[in-house]
C-alpha cells in the first residue's frame, strides 16, 4: 500500500499541474495516444511521476529550469535508477520541448511506447495507432536527460 502522505501530495499536484504538464496532458489523457492509458502525478514508491503508462512500463518527466542544477540532476538520476529497478523506463523532456515542439514530443513518446503491453496484447485501440519504432534516448553527452531540446531547437530531427 502506498504511503498516505504520498497519495495526498499526488492528489494535490494533480490540481496544481504546471503549464507544460497541462499542455502535454491534453495529448495523453483519455487513451488518446495509440490507446495507451496514462496517469498524471502518479506515485511509484516514494516518488510522484509526472505521467505514467503502467501498461508499457513508461514514465514521462517534464523538466523545468531547476532540473539543470547539480543537486536536481543528482536527484533525477536517483529517481530514474529507482524506476529502472522497478522495470519502468523514464523519458525526460524539457518544458521548452513541450512549448516549442509538442508534436515532436508526442512522436517521441509514441515511438518509445512498446508495440505490445506486458500482457502480450495491444492496448485498447482508440484513434490512430503508430507502428513500432526503436526506443530513443533523451540524454545528451553530459549525461543530462534533456538532449531532446537541443536536437529539436537546432533544427534537428528526432530520428537523426
Amino acid at each position: 500500500m502506498r504511503d498516505r502522505q504520498t497519495q495526498v501530495r499526488a492528489k494535490q499536484l494533480r490540481h496544481e499541474m504546471t503549464k507544460a504538464e497541462t499542455v502535454l496532458w491534453t495529448q495523453l489523457k483519455g487513451r488518446a495516444l495509440g490507446g495507451w492509458k496514462f496517469r498524471r502525478q502518479h506515485p511509484v514508491g516514494p516518488y510522484i511521476t509526472d505521467f505514467a503508462c503502467l501498461e508499457a512500463g513508461l514514465v514521462i518527466e517534464i523538466d523545468g529550469a531547476t532540473h539543470a542544477e547539480n543537486h536536481e540532476i543528482k536527484h533525477d538520476r536517483k529517481r530514474s535508477a529507482f524506476l529502472t529497478e522497478q522495470g519502468i523506463e523514464t523519458l525526460r523532456v524539457s518544458n521548452l520541448d513541450v512549448y516549442d515542439n509538442l508534436d515532436g514530443v508526442v512522436r517521441l513518446i509514441a515511438d518509445t511506447l512498446a508495440p505490445l503491453g506486458p500482457s502480450g496484447h495491444s492496448p485498447r485501440k482508440r484513434g490512430k495507432t503508430d507502428s513500432a519504432a526503436p526506443i530513443l534516448s533523451c540524454s545528451d553527452e553530459a549525461g543530462r536527460e534533456d538532449g531532446i531540446h537541443n536536437k529539436l531547437t537546432q533544427g534537428g530531427s528526432l530520428y537523426d
